[in-house]
């Protein structure tokens, strides 16, 4: 099968919107390509529909994150191959943990469905009387393992974190992300946007170190809510994928439940959504983004 970027190097994984390549070089070192392409993913499903610009606007937004957080990251180098510049970067292997570590500091999504029926979160108590949308006491760490692609991740308690992964991750992965949460939704805040959650992926180096990995702070991988908008106890204004999943569930006409794909996107929920991944990262970045 043809590489879609042209790209001669053995692939070794093809996600929902990464493909990762092995670069193997004389010195033994763990290299690999990380390409993000212009697919969208809802519901399980990648769409047969791109969103143009996404891939780069995701890799370069991580970057741009990754540069401020004051954490070890996985990222080597931004030289890359032509075919793939501005939406690949170069980064070291490491020994994933496979879970999803989940950021909350706002009551929504999956999270304000499970609080409605056990007032908690992941096993996390939350006060009585909140609303979708609301800002919680503080922020809480709710991870989910991950499952094979095209399944859902589930959501877990802390005690089975402990379980399946040792106290000493299962502290290291609650720590990390709740601090990287903390500092992130900081910066957003100082620029009008709510980060109301988000996930990171952490793997480990070979003498133990815990990194950060994979995309970090971009509209796939966390909510973000205008703060201008935000009105609890109802839907928030947001710059995330959220738009392409309202169309799918409501004007569509696709049934997310049957065995059927969801249709391609109509060219105005294409645009919309891409204005809405330019935004992002320009109100954040406070930089134009310019496509390669």
């Amino acid at each position: 099968m043809t590489d879609p970027f042209g790209l001669d190097l053995p692939l070794l994984h093809a996600g929902k919107v990464r493909r990762l390549y092995d670069l193997p070089d004389a010195d033994g070192a763990g290299r690999m390509l990380l390409v993000a392409t212009d697919n969208i993913s809802a519901f399980d499903y990648v769409l047969d529909s791109q969103i143009p610009d996404k891939g780069a606007i995701l890799n370069q937004l991580s970057l741009w994150w990754f540069g401020r957080l004051g954490v070890p990251h996985h990222v080597l180098s931004t030289d890359v191959p032509d075919a793939v510049r501005g939406r690949a970067v170069i980064v070291e292997k490491l020994a994933m943990v496979p879970v999803e570590a989940v950021a909350r500091g706002y009551l929504t999504g999956s999270g304000w469905t499970e609080y409605q029926q056990t007032q908690s979160v992941c096993g996390v108590p939350l006060p009585p009387g909140l609303r979708d949308g609301d800002k919680l006491p503080e922020p809480i760490f709710t991870p989910a393992a991950k499952a094979p692609l095209g399944e859902h991740d589930e959501n877990i308690t802390y005690a089975q974190l402990v379980d399946l992964h040792g106290e000493t991750t299962a502290s290291e992965l609650k720590d990390a992300t709740l601090a990287i949460y903390t500092k992130a939704a900081k910066t957003a805040a100082e620029r009008g946007i709510i980060l109301a959650d988000t996930k990171f992926e952490f793997g480990r180096r070979g003498d133990g170190t815990l990194v950060l990995a994979d995309e970090v702070l971009t509209p796939d991988s966390s909510r973000f809510w205008d703060a201008s908008g935000w009105r609890p106890g109802q839907a928030q204004p947001s710059f995330d994928k959220q738009y392409v999943r309202d169309w799918l569930a409501t004007a569509s006409g696709w049934d997310r439940h049957g065995s059927d794909a969801p249709p391609p996107l109509p060219a105005e929920v294409v645009d919309a959504t891409r204005a809405r991944y330019v935004e992002a990262y320009e109100r954040l970045t406070g930089t134009p983004f310019v496509a390669s």
